[in-house]
């Protein structure tokens, strides 16, 4: 751990250094293709907004006058950096003034095709946005990102852990279909977690490439291949200093994670996760079976355990939320069903349930927690690592600001 904590140290040296130069600029000349793009008015005066990624790894965001939709489109852009992009927003996404300099449309890929492909298949734009946003990691139109927010099911259109356990899953359990009778009778003696592991985690690293490496995604697939390491060497996974070994050797790897606000809440979920299965484990009572852990107690605990930490920045309240954990089951069987739905040419057939369910969180209001409370609820939490009592309070502040939020406000 000491190793590692070295490495990310000079890593962060060193892109301080990178950091300083880019500010130093007075301009600088760069490619980037355009991500999203909404309008926006202040004064009387209306703009767009527009969030890009450079050839060099950026994200960043910027205004621009303009009457089309450059949504996909690359551009010749001259940022005009200045003081006021601080360290973090550098190794984040920061805001810099440009001009553009040259537009033209993104050369046809594999993943413009899916793009078009899903497309294809559903009328309502906020469809098309979600079903890309959860196949492809695509970002999603601010209108439909406030209906998710209302529902409490963010966590399952930004691809992350969740999505890759249920591909691993079907991945793995497909290849097994034909795996198993070949080796029961030409190669006994193969290990099929060896085997179907390899194959597994290649297509998933070469789902991770297809789209762009999204830090939740990253973390979750370090996690998922060392898991699988550790499986075959017989260790013990459900266990805290894996998690931060994971955690570490991730920004020893990737400094600019530490900036990046979907892997910590990614890193946050799979905490209370594995804080959740710590205490059940040793309990007696008919909470520790299996079938209730992974039905109930999991998704339930997980959404009450989350609440202040997600409320510490995200205010959106709304009592929708509330259904977040049967959500969340139901999404473990539709995400499935509905790639397959997709690649037979079917991928409309829950649009209307969709535009429902989309639908319902009309009106939602804003609950801030105060960012002190915050910190103290995660070494709160962090204690519940050693004391059974400290979870319980925990867990008992998460219950009293859930009936604060959705049955006193």
């Amino acid at each position: 751990m000491g190793i590692l904590l070295a490495i990310i140290f000079f890593r962060l040296y060193l892109l301080h250094g990178e950091y300083r130069e880019f500010i130093s600029k007075p301009f600088y000349y760069t490619e980037a293709t355009v991500l999203q793009q909404y309008s926006k008015s202040k004064k009387g005066k209306s703009y767009e907004v527009l969030k890009l990624r450079s050839k060099e790894g950026w994200q960043f965001y910027t205004t621009a006058k303009l009457l089309e939709n450059l949504t996909g489109q690359s551009l010749r852009i001259k940022l005009i950096p200045d003081g006021k992009i601080s360290f973090d927003d550098y190794l984040g996404t920061f805001f810099v003034k440009t001009r553009i300099k040259e537009r033209r449309p993104s050369p046809e890929s594999a993943k413009s095709d899916l793009l078009d492909l899903i497309a294809e298949q559903h009328e309502d734009p906020g469809i098309v946005s979600f079903y890309q946003a959860i196949f492809l990691a695509t970002p999603i139109p601010k209108t439909l990102r406030e209906q998710i927010a209302g529902l409490g099911v963010s966590h399952l259109v930004a691809l992350s852990g969740f999505h890759l356990t249920i591909l691993w899953g079907l991945i793995y359990g497909v290849l097994s279909l034909v795996y198993k009778p070949l080796q029961q009778r030409k190669f006994p003696y193969r290990y099929m977690l060896l085997d179907m592991g390899l194959v597994a985690l290649g297509v998933l690293g070469f789902y991770l490439w297809f789209v762009d490496f999204p830090p939740s995604l990253v973390r979750s697939y370090a996690m998922l291949t060392i898991a699988w390491v550790m499986l075959l060497l017989g260790i013990e996974l459900i266990s805290f200093s894996f998690l931060g070994s994971v955690v570490m050797l991730l920004l020893a790897l990737f400094p600019t994670l530490m900036a990046s606000l979907g892997f910590w809440f990614s890193v946050t979920g799979v905490f209370y996760i594995y804080l959740l299965l710590h205490w059940s484990q040793k309990s007696s009572t008919w909470l520790s079976s299996k079938w209730i852990i992974s039905m109930f107690y999991i998704p339930v605990g997980i959404f009450i355990l989350m609440l202040p930490v997600v409320h510490g920045i995200f205010g959106v309240t709304s009592p929708w939320q509330l259904l977040s954990p049967i959500l969340s089951l139901i999404f473990t069987l539709f995400y499935p069903l509905v790639i397959g739905l997709h690649l037979i040419g079917w991928g409309g057939m829950f649009d209307s349930s969709l535009q429902w369910l989309f639908a319902l969180p009309s009106e939602s209001y804003q609950s801030l927690l105060p960012t002190w409370v915050v910190i103290g609820y995660v070494l709160l939490s962090l204690g519940a690592m050693r004391s059974r009592m400290l979870f319980w309070i925990t867990l008992g502040f998460a219950v009293l600001y859930l009936l604060y939020l959705y049955a006193f406000v």
